[in-house]
């Protein structure tokens, strides 16, 4: 056995063997990222503009992560909601043995196993049935490669460059891959002697400006490397979409441990960072800090950045001091890289796990994301016309094929609407839902519980309410103009 045998296999029986794929398809906006692929798969094309909206029809629309969706939509048609679980778990798996296997290389595996442990707590934080986790491995790939390629004296990995296509195609984070490519580059030359850092500049500077150039294979061109920026400038939906707002840090966050670990060991001396690094950590820090969906990221990332300047210095500020030397010898034992006979045995019992869980009928969606029976008893109540939905709701109607008001594409409704959707959900004027419910001709809602509109609805002419549950409420416009 390995430690990264053992991680992989560990972390695919703790997801598939426990509540966790409950999270994993709580999202609503795994229903969209199906329907996408459902409609490239029919019309054997890319979507250019906006097939799914009644606010919107038509809207130039940037499906940036449509590779992801043929796959997801794929597995999804192969093996239902369980195989979707499946891929998320063994993705997530795979990803965590390389950053156990590349951590063991610079420092003793009980630091290794902490800071995995670490990043899968962060990571864990947006382990969802979504486009972006396809890409942790290709993340790790990419900024494990030039890691040890820099601090090795070696020149550029050029055959990365053909991960950075695949990674445009996939998720929009290919821009953040970019980024990091051009900092760990300019650390490289940093670390050669002054005599061949200019030798060195050219390989690596040829090495990103040819990222940048392959990253442009999508249907989109020299578009897509605008789009994240354009993304990351909005303001009204990145205050209020969920995932971009800030951690809650008044509840315990993984991201928390992780800030109080890294504060004691810099205050204890223990790790010194090249100032470029340190750069990149801070940033990644702020993002995390900023928009928590970029915890996952930065817990990802930053044990490349560190593992080797902290074992460097741990080693010089230990002393005298005595390890645990038998704990340790216990640790290193496992550190070489597997037998086949190990990795068979783990890959048999983990073929027999994912083909029970897949027999089983134990994942569905949540239902905080899948209000069915708010739907069906909208449509029993004789709804018509175009709805007005919660934002979250969005990706079910999709999926079903009613056409939305707004769903988890804030970036293709903008600012503009999105700022008008709030005020009126949250009644920020007296006239701000009439004028909507009027301006897009609404003639049903489905909306959550707790939000404030339903308060005016309920006392508005000419609507009723037809259905309550913890998970939705209807409104319909009455026919005959009076409410009830």
């Amino acid at each position: 056995m390995s430690w990264p045998l053992l991680v992989a296999f560990l972390t695919v029986v703790g997801v598939l063997g426990s509540m966790r794929f409950n999270a994993i398809l709580a999202d609503g906006d795994t229903y969209w990222h199906l329907a996408v692929g459902r409609w490239m798969i029919e019309h054997q094309t890319v979507p250019q503009s906006d097939p799914f909206s009644h606010s919107m029809p038509g809207v130039a629309w940037t499906a940036h992560e449509w590779l992801s969706e043929l796959v997801l939509t794929g597995v999804h048609q192969a093996a239902g909601w369980a195989g979707l679980v499946v891929l998320v778990a063994l993705v997530f798996a795979g990803t965590l043995a390389y950053v156990t296997r590349f951590l063991l290389a610079r420092m003793e595996p009980v630091h290794a196993l902490l800071f995995t442990a670490f990043a899968a707590g962060m990571m864990m934080s947006h382990l969802l049935a979504r486009p972006h986790v396809l890409v942790w491995p290709v993340l790790a790939v990419w900024v494990g490669a030039l890691v040890n390629a820099g601090e090795h004296g070696r020149n550029p990995p050029w055959w990365l460059l053909l991960l950075m296509p695949l990674w445009a195609n996939l998720h929009g984070s290919f821009t953040l891959g970019i980024t990091l490519g051009s900092a760990l580059a300019f650390d490289a030359v940093l670390a050669r002697p002054a005599g061949h850092r200019r030798a060195a500049a050219r390989l690596w500077g040829s090495f990103v400006g040819l990222s940048v150039v392959v990253a442009m294979f999508t249907p989109w061109g020299w578009h897509g490397l605008v789009f994240p920026f354009q993304l990351m400038n909005m303001t009204v939906a990145l205050d209020v979409i969920q995932e971009w707002l800030s951690p809650n840090f008044h509840r315990l966050q993984m991201l928390e441990l992780w800030l109080i670990l890294v504060l004691a060991i810099g205050c204890a001396g223990r790790m010194r960072l090249p100032w470029l690094r340190l750069l990149l950590m801070l940033g990644l820090t702020h993002l995390a800090l900023k928009h928590q969906r970029h915890v996952a990221v930065l817990g990802l990332v930053t044990p490349f950045l560190i593992a080797a300047p902290l074992a460097r210095q741990w080693l010089a500020t230990k002393g005298n001091e005595r390890d645990a030397e038998s704990v340790d010898r216990v640790f290193r034992a496992l550190a070489a890289p597997a037998r086949w006979g190990a990795i068979a045995t783990a890959g048999l019992l983990a073929t027999l796990l994912v083909g029970m869980l897949l027999q089983s009928n134990r994942f569905a969606p949540m239902s905080k994301t899948t209000p069915e029976a708010a739907v069906a008893a909208a449509m029993q109540a004789g709804a018509s016309g175009p709805v007005l939905n919660a934002y979250h709701f969005g990706g079910y109607l999709i999926y079903r094929g009613v056409p939305v008001f707004v769903d988890g594409r804030a970036d293709m409704y903008g600012d503009a609407l999105m700022k008008r959707y709030v005020d009126a959900m949250q009644l920020r004027e007296s006239q701000s839902l009439p004028r909507l419910l009027e301006d897009y001709r609404i003639g049903w809602t489905l909306l959550d519980p707790g939000t404030p509109a339903l308060a005016l609805l309920d006392r508005l002419p000419g609507w009723r309410r037809v259905y309550t549950d913890a998970v939705a409420v209807v409104h319909v416009r009455d026919s005959n103009g009076t409410s009830r």
